[in-house]
């Protein structure tokens, strides 16, 4: 059910438009009887802002009944709806309007689909699902790739996935205007993370595993290691190796299964990786 304009009166004037305006745009269809545009063009701004409530406010001023209120705001005709923002008129449309031409003037105001996203991406950092905001933060990156927000989530959730390249390749992206303390505190982020796989205990192994590259204990502590250093693509070119060469190793194909799972929903390592197994089958 489309909920009706909040109608604005004498009484909660000040409230509505002094107040509620700093915390959300307060959106002002005018309308009257008399003038069957000006009821269209309030009934399609409610139903255009139906699912915004959090973000946006929908109120109506009847001129008929409220003409002392609609002379402050100098209404010169009907239809004609107003945006208020902490207590002044910030834009507005004025006359008939097609559905695109009112459609567009909502879109200036009304959240966007890569908000949405990006606000549950920074959600998933929060609670350390470092997966899930990876593929939220990717989804709303592809939406708008020009937001620095947007960009700035996304490298935190690749650096926490190992992405490590293509959250270098996101920073160096970043202009000199928007190099504020989250880009620094980013960049010092991935040198710990570049650091971090690398790790002299990770090299042992690497050695060991020149050494002996049929051995698959060595196999498996190495894929196991570059994993915790979320050097995912190095364990599943490793692993995917020894299943290769071993068609009937199920213990090391398991372990090729689990880092595949492990990773984030629209990695393409996953379809890449489960292609190769298919071939292997089929």
């Amino acid at each position: 059910m489309i909920k009706p304009a909040l109608p604005i009166t004498i009484e909660n004037f000040q409230q509505v438009i002094l107040e509620d305006s700093k915390i959300k745009p307060v959106l002002i269809a005018f309308w009257a009887d008399q003038v069957p545009e000006s009821v269209e063009l309030k009934a399609k701004l409610e139903q255009a802002t139906a699912a915004f409530h959090d973000s946006i406010l929908m109120a109506e001023i009847d001129c008929q009944s409220q003409q002392q209120i609609a002379a402050q705001f100098g209404i010169q005709g009907l239809p004609t709806a107003i945006i208020i923002k902490d207590g002044q008129p910030i834009d507005g449309i004025a006359g008939p309007q097609p559905d695109d031409a009112i459609q567009a003037f909502l879109d200036k105001y009304l959240p966007k689909p890569q908000d949405g996203l990006l606000k549950q991406a920074q959600e998933a950092l929060a609670q350390q699902d470092a997966n899930q905001a990876f593929t939220l933060a990717k989804q709303a990156y592809e939406l708008d790739p020009e937001r620095v927000d947007i960009k700035f989530t996304l490298i935190e959730a690749c650096i926490l996935i190992g992405k490590l390249e293509d959250a270098k390749a996101l920073l160096d992206t970043i202009k000199m205007v928007d190099q504020d303390a989250t880009y620094q505190a980013l960049v010092s982020k991935l040198q710990l993370a570049l650091e971090a796989s690398d790790s002299p205990e990770l090299k042992a192994l690497e050695d060991a595993h020149a050494q002996a590259p049929d051995d698959v204990d060595v196999i498996h502590q190495l894929a196991a290691q570059y994993s915790q250093a979320n050097r995912h693509e190095d364990a599943l070119n490793l692993l995917f190796r020894r299943v290769q060469t071993t068609r009937d190793d199920a213990d090391s194909k398991k372990k090729l299964l689990d880092v595949i799972n492990a990773l984030p929903d629209g990695d393409p390592l996953v379809m890449k990786f489960r292609r190769k197994l298919y071939t292997l089958m089929y």
